[in-house]
């Protein structure tokens, strides 16, 4: 068992590493992981920070929160699209035929996108900071903050990983990725607070997971004065319900993603 779970460990670092390697080539993949989010900043807190007001604190320290979830969520179409290329060129298949562990193939790429989702946040938090975001809560509490986020990413890149090997094409990728990510950042309180929305359509945003995560970061760093004034019970509790679901997050997906990896190279 203990060899096995090293041999995994190991087969997935060398794939993870030929990954890094690839983008490091090839910079124009970067793109949208680096230079993206630091756009997000800086129009959602110049732009909609000079309209939008939030009680009983700053816009822009509110929306760094949910930026940040956005970024992690965004990741399942980054994963996605480099499966669906490893499926299209070959790559699977050639590593199919070397002596490798199950499932290395998939940590491996799911752990590069993760990395490369680590850049996209450390590049962020300067430009906010410079836009007037701050932690008030102190160090700690900051890291456990971006400990939850890197958390979410994992499990969306297993997401990804899923539908890569489900769906094998970009267009069908990109289809499903825009269904998924378009309602589950907007319908959250990722962008906005959520009083002002009719009482149905708050108790959506208030389950949801980007909500629950984007609560639990924005207590963490200290920029929870711009909240919903009756805190439901998601966002009460989001610093311990959002560890939670990434857990079962990746304990329904880890294992979808492996079995759909079986079933498309023996297609």
């Amino acid at each position: 068992m203990t060899s096995a779970v090293l041999d995994t460990a190991g087969d997935a670092y060398a794939l993870a590493g030929r990954h890094v390697k690839h983008l490091i080539r090839v910079p124009q993949k970067l793109l949208g992981t680096t230079v993206m989010p630091m756009a997000y900043v800086g129009v959602f807190g110049y732009l909609f920070g000079s309209v939008i007001t939030v009680p009983g604190g700053s816009y822009r320290e509110y929306i760094m929160a949910g930026i940040f979830t956005q970024m992690m969520l965004s990741t399942a179409a980054n994963t996605a699209l480099g499966v669906t290329a490893d499926l299209g060129n070959g790559l699977v298949d050639r590593f199919r035929s070397l002596p490798i562990a199950r499932g290395a193939v998939l940590i491996g790429r799911t752990t590069a996108d993760l990395a490369l989702a680590v850049v996209s946040c450390a590049l962020m938090a300067p430009v906010g900071l410079l836009i007037g975001w701050r932690v008030h809560h102190g160090l700690p509490a900051a890291l456990a903050g971006f400990a939850i986020l890197i958390a979410f990413g994992y499990a969306m890149t297993w997401l990804g990983a899923f539908m890569g090997m489900a769906l094998r094409t970009p267009e069908a990728v990109n289809a499903t990725a825009f269904l998924i990510v378009m309602p589950l950042t907007f319908l959250s309180s990722a962008f906005i607070p959520l009083d002002r929305l009719p009482g149905w359509l708050r108790a959506v945003c208030e389950w949801n997971p980007i909500s629950v995560v984007a609560a639990a970061v924005r207590r963490l760093f200290g920029d929870e004065a711009a909240v919903t004034t009756h805190l439901a019970f998601p966002e009460r509790r989001a610093v311990l319900l959002a560890p939670a679901l990434i857990l079962l997050m990746l304990a329904v997906l880890v294992p979808l993603a492996i079995r759909a990896g079986r079933s498309a190279v023996n297609r």
